[in-house]
């Protein structure tokens, strides 16, 4: 009998001991192979296409893209590509998103090594996986209340720009900044918008 295809890994990491860790640890497994390895969130679809991966573990907070962002490139350029989102920080909103993009497995990275190789092999025949811990925080915490354009405005808004400087970036007016930032303040129980920035990271709603 001819012996399986190893399931073709790309692994997106932006830090290399966690990377290179990883890395080592799934290619000891003898039906896995980490084919690619990639720091950055916008380096995934071009990584993944080159060496032809079928599956694709993503870190959720690298530069240049985020790996829930870059799970919804893969969903829009590669279909079938099987997507794996691993987090540092469990916080239910990551997780939402995660499956809104489109993955199918969402683990924390301290899992045991045989965990994630578990969780790969099953989103590969088609389950979705999830931490059971992940998955009932985020039931208990509820949806995002903030809306698409309130989320823009408050990750500008981190960066501690002014009224005027926010309107200009994002072509609004400043009247309508301030509103946006008065109702994402309101639906986070906030005191202000740095407060708001905060709350909305924490629950991974940004």
């Amino acid at each position: 009998m001819t012996p399986a295809a190893p399931i073709r890994i790309l692994l997106a990491e932006d830090q290399s001991m966690v990377r290179e860790a990883l890395a080592a640890l799934l290619g000891l497994e003898p039906d896995i192979e980490v084919l690619a390895q990639v720091a950055r969130g916008d380096e995934v679809v071009a990584a993944a296409r080159s060496h032809d991966v079928n599956v694709a573990l993503l870190d959720i907070e690298m530069p240049g893209m985020t790996g829930i962002e870059a799970a919804a490139e893969l969903r829009r350029s590669l279909p079938s590509l099987k997507i794996v989102v691993l987090t540092t920080f469990g916080r239910p909103g990551y997780l939402r998103g995660a499956m809104e993009a489109g993955a199918s497995a969402f683990l924390v990275k301290d899992a045991p090594a045989a965990q994630l190789a578990d969780a790969v092999r099953r989103v590969l025949a088609g389950e979705r996986v999830i931490d059971p811990t992940l998955a009932a925080a985020a039931l208990a915490e509820g949806a995002n209340p903030l809306t698409d354009r309130e989320r823009e405005v408050l990750r500008e808004a981190d960066s501690g720009a002014t009224n005027a400087e926010l309107a200009a970036r994002l072509n609004l007016s400043q009247g309508t900044v301030r509103n946006y930032l008065s109702t994402a303040i309101q639906k986070l129980a906030a005191r202000n918008r740095a407060e708001a920035v905060r709350v909305a990271r924490e629950k991974g709603w940004l």
